[in-house]
């Protein structure tokens, strides 16, 4: 199996789950927000060592020597650039990355005859919700951020490479917002420069780093003005890779059920958010409200129920767990990986 991004916060979480259930892999990723220190403490964690793989997935030939070198079955597409606010002021580099290296991913994916594939997609390709919880059924597209219109294309492109030939088998998992860190204290998420999710910039800012939390919008139309959004521990999305691997070499397996939302179906507001991480780490997180950011939201939460429908996956771990496992990474790595420094 090829794990594209195994470098990365979700990708390293994954790649435990994996080790746990028997499954062998690759991790091929260009480091440009992830590091090779993270793949050594999942080498500590798992006991083995992780084969690695140094390659963008726009190089072509970089991907077909390692098709070449691995007999690959399957591919667990984690590989993009992930940052709203970023992606609004870069458009272009966003295409260039998440929709132009699938495109060649799956070029080298069918040379090989590899033809299962789990894709890493996103909430946002729902757009500003007319309700919540979010369902599969909803209308996809209208997304306000390049980010997520990147991932709405990739779904797009998946789906018609399906229509064109159903030997592929594809699952895509429609990701809330991750969170949290493994229970060792040795993985967790690692933002270049100042962090772009809430979790870290609240847990550096716990631990000294950062001197006050920016919370962007208090006059959204929520219980206390602030964004809601649906938190999912990493390690419970990190399972749900597992189910989905499992549910590509099923008989039950239909392209028709392979679009799934990974979240809790609850949804916390930022200032929620801010008082659970200050309950169980002891510390205050000073915070200032400033003007909303251009492509969010103001609520976003999941109707999980089909993922359990269909993977027999359900997020077990609780709002604190998501700190207390957070703030056990960040006090522990106050300055993240050492080789991304």
């Amino acid at each position: 199996m090829l794990i594209t991004g195994g470098a990365g916060y979700i990708g390293t979480h994954t790649l435990i789950e994996l080790h746990k259930e028997g499954f062998d892999f690759v991790v091929y990723d260009n480091l440009s927000n992830s590091s090779k220190e993270a793949l050594k403490n999942v080498k500590k964690i798992i006991g083995s060592k992780v084969k690695f793989v140094k390659g963008d997935i726009r190089d072509k030939k970089s991907l077909r020597m390692v098709f070449e070198k691995y007999n690959l079955d399957s591919v667990i597409h984690f590989a993009g650039l992930k940052a709203v606010g970023e992606s609004v002021a870069k458009p272009l580099n966003y295409y260039d990355n998440n929709v132009v290296g699938t495109i060649i991913l799956l070029e080298v994916m069918r040379e090989f005859n590899c033809k299962k594939i789990v894709f890493s997609s996103s909430a946002t390709v729902y757009g500003n919700p007319k309700r919540c919880p979010i369902d599969e059924s909803f209308e996809l597209g209208g997304t306000t951020n390049p980010y997520g219109t990147s991932k709405y294309i990739i779904e797009r492109i998946l789906e018609d490479l399906y229509i064109s030939d159903n030997n592929f088998k594809i699952v895509i998992l429609r990701y809330f917002n991750p969170v949290g860190a493994h229970e060792s204290g040795l993985i967790g998420e690692n933002p270049n420069g100042i962090p772009n999710n809430l979790m870290p910039y609240i847990s550096q800012v716990a631990v000294g780093k950062l001197k006050e939390l920016s919370v962007f919008g208090s006059d959204y139309e929520t219980r206390d003005g602030t964004g809601v959004r649906d938190y999912i521990h990493v390690v419970d999305l990190a399972s749900a890779h597992v189910k989905a691997i499992e549910y590509l070499s099923s008989s039950n397996y239909s392209f028709e059920n392979s679009r799934l939302n990974i979240g809790t179906g609850i949804g916390y507001s930022v200032l929620e958010m801010i008082k659970a991480f200050e309950k169980v780490s002891g510390k205050k997180v000073p915070y200032r409200l400033v003007d909303r950011r251009v492509g969010d939201i103001a609520e976003c939460y999941s109707n999980p129920k089909k993922s359990k429908e269909i993977l027999g996956w359900k997020a077990k771990l609780t709002l604190d767990d998501m700190c207390t496992d957070n703030w056990r990474w960040q006090s522990n790595n106050q300055n993240g990986y050492k080789d991304l420094y």
